[in-house]
């Protein structure tokens, strides 16, 4: 693979997410913050400051899975219903590039949008004299990040060989399941029932276990309650590995697909 060619196909894409107005969603991230923190005192006199501090966070993942999940299953499938894949495979670009170059410039707009939106929560927490934990907030926002990224990896992986719409709901399947992976392994354990846990157990061994890259509840509720750092190290290997196994199967069905 040729990185100057990667690094040109990941600028076209960050460009033309930038031109979609996707970074308009900083602006309404902003808005929704600012209406939390107006409405908040006015239900939970006592409470506000936590629930200010989940929401923040909480909203931050939830617009970051939305602009992941339907701008990552078309980066692929809008090229080859618009037949422009046709153009690109024409050129000395290798199918393997192009996968990795879509994965790095939606990566670099998350980063980006994570960036800026853990900027604004922050100021607003600072703004309204909210205790928090800075340090926890901005490893737990890059930890977001690899989730994120991961799911990309996930999102162009169904693209490369399902319709926009599938490669959504399954995705959005995935991102649900994978979160609760940990859970449904016990729920099979407790069952007492063979099949349901062979099920679970093949569900936490096939799909991401999310879980591991989510440390939102950690900074909210617990001060002192992130990973060490050998288990943060671990947990942000786990999301590379996962994210790099999920491109190579990517690839590997691309470089089947006949146009």
């Amino acid at each position: 693979m040729n990185i100057n060619r990667i690094f040109v196909l990941a600028k076209n894409v960050f460009q033309e997410v930038v031109r979609d107005r996707i970074l308009y969603i900083i602006g309404f991230y902003a808005l929704i913050l600012a209406i939390a923190f107006r409405v908040f005192p006015e239900f939970a006199a006592t409470t506000e400051d936590k629930m200010f501090l989940d929401f923040g966070l909480a909203a931050m993942n939830a617009i970051g899975l939305i602009v992941t999940i339907f701008v990552g299953t078309g980066l692929v499938n809008k090229e080859i219903e618009k037949r422009t894949i046709l153009m690109l495979i024409a050129k000395p670009v290798s199918r393997s590039e192009i996968i990795v170059g879509k994965y790095l410039g939606l990566s670099a707009i998350l980063a980006v949008l994570i960036a800026m939106m853990t900027a604004l929560y922050l100021i607003f927490l600072q703004f309204g004299n909210i205790p928090h934990p800075t340090t926890s907030i901005l490893i737990a926002a890059i930890f977001l990040f690899l989730q994120l990224s991961l799911i990309t990896s996930v999102a162009i992986a169904f693209s490369v060989f399902t319709a926009s719409l599938l490669a959504t709901v399954l995705s959005f399947a995935v991102y649900l399941i994978g979160n609760i992976t940990q859970d449904l392994v016990q729920l099979g354990r407790i069952s007492h029932n063979p099949g349901m846990e062979g099920l679970t157990q093949g569900l936490f061994l096939i799909l991401p276990d999310l879980s591991r890259l989510d440390l939102k509840n950690d900074a909210v509720y617990g001060l002192q309650a992130l990973p060490d750092t050998t288990a943060l190290i671990t947990n942000a290997g786990y999301g590379l590995l996962y994210s790099v196994m999920l491109l190579a199967i990517a690839i590997l069905i691309f470089s089947q697909r006949e146009f």
